[in-house]
């Protein structure tokens, strides 16, 4: 994994864009790149914070101190990932903003939980559902349901510049865990297409650069998810049928430490291609075949 050369931004307010500052927190992590960027959005009049990340007191003071005496309108998370949310209720105590964004996760117990990962105190004040917009002072935030990493995930669209605060429904510097139970497949291609079919002049991600050629990486993000549908049909074809056997030919490239969560998603697109009726799981020792 190719970390950018510190000394990394962490704790300072950057002015990346107009109306947009964005502040890295310090959890950098296999899984989070350098840390979990939070966006403060508006001007001296008042902000939106988005992703505010997680409940750590550096990262807070650095938020409180970049957001000043300025009006915090609304806090907002683009899912409830535990370095993306926590930072909410204790933001909220000191600035008196509401919570206002995704919803509280709810998973259907039809098999092993993931909750480990989630928040659950997570509390907001307004759900915000597709195409619902949130008005600040020269801002406006529009939510885009993308359901897929996880089934409560917005993205928010700043509609007086085209950028679009796309969370870890796709990142700067990696493709994005696709988890069973709550996080699915079809949705999460579903969401890349509608997401190929707007016109974002830039996505700021929760991790990783920003991304200035947004429908041209999306495109090869279907493309990229395509070719794995195909290897994993290809493996299955040729008598591979066990996901754990899957991975370390399907992931040649990556770090071992990092195959449980390449194996979640090899399941997301297996259980889509059983939908498909393409596959089937045996029933006696649950590997994959052809249908």
């Amino acid at each position: 994994m190719n970390f950018p050369p510190q000394p990394w931004p962490t704790g300072n307010a950057e002015v990346i864009a107009p109306l947009v500052r964005r502040v890295l927190a310090g959890n950098p992590s296999p899984f989070t790149f350098t840390g979990t960027q939070t966006y403060l959005v508006g001007g001296a009049e008042g902000v939106a914070v988005i992703d505010p990340g997680p409940d750590e007191a550096d990262h807070l003071g650095a938020l409180i101190a970049a957001i000043g005496d300025t009006p915090v309108v609304a806090i907002c998370c683009t899912h409830t990932h535990r370095d993306h949310s926590p930072a909410a209720a204790p933001l909220a105590e000191r600035t008196g903003a509401p919570i206002i964004g995704c919803a509280p996760l709810t998973l259907d117990d039809d098999g092993p939980r993931s909750d480990a990962a989630f928040d659950p105190a997570y509390a907001p004040l307004r759900v915000l559902g597709d195409g619902e917009r949130l008005e600040g002072p020269g801002f406006t935030l529009t939510a885009v349901a993308t359901p897929g990493h996880t089934s409560n995930h917005l993205c928010y669209a700043l509609e007086e510049t085209g950028a679009l605060f796309t969370g870890d429904h796709v990142m700067g510097w990696s493709t994005t865990v696709v988890a069973p139970p709550d996080g699915n497949m079809a949705d999460y291609m579903a969401s890349l297409d509608l997401l190929h079919t707007r016109e974002d002049s830039v996505y700021f991600p929760a991790h990783g650069p920003q991304i200035d050629k947004p429908r041209q990486l999306v495109r090869g993000m279907i493309g990229h998810r395509r070719m794995r549908e195909r290897q994993i049909l290809n493996l299955v074809e040729a008598g591979t049928r066990e996901i754990a056997v899957m991975v370390p030919q399907m992931y040649k490239g990556v770090a071992e430490m990092l195959w449980p969560a390449a194996g979640r998603s090899v399941e997301a697109h297996l259980l889509d291609l059983e939908r498909r009726g393409l596959v089937l799981r045996q029933a006696d020792d649950g590997g994959w075949k052809l249908a």
